[in-house]
C-alpha cells in the first residue's frame, strides 16, 4: 500500500541507523511490527498469575 507521511527526518535516519536498513520502507516496516510484537507481550503479561501451565508429560503422552 502506498501512503504519503511526514515524518521527522532525523528520527528516520537515526531508526534506519539503528536497525542498520538502507530503506525508509523496511525501518518503517520493523518499527510497526516491533510496536504490535510489545503490545502482544503486554497482553500475554495481563495472564501473569492466573493461568496453571503445569503439564504432567507422562500423562500427557497417554492415550484417553
Amino acid at each position: 500500500m502506498r501512503t504519503t507521511l511526514d515524518l521527522p527526518e532525523d528520527l528516520l535516519n537515526e531508526a534506519m541507523s539503528v536497525a542498520d536498513t538502507k530503506t525508509q520502507t523496511v525501518v518503517i516496516i520493523k518499527a510497526l511490527e516491533e510496536l504490535i510484537r510489545k503490545s502482544t507481550i503486554s497482553d500475554i503479561k495481563r495472564y501473569k498469575g492466573k493461568l496453571n501451565l503445569e503439564i504432567d508429560i507422562e500423562l500427557a503422552g497417554q492415550s484417553l
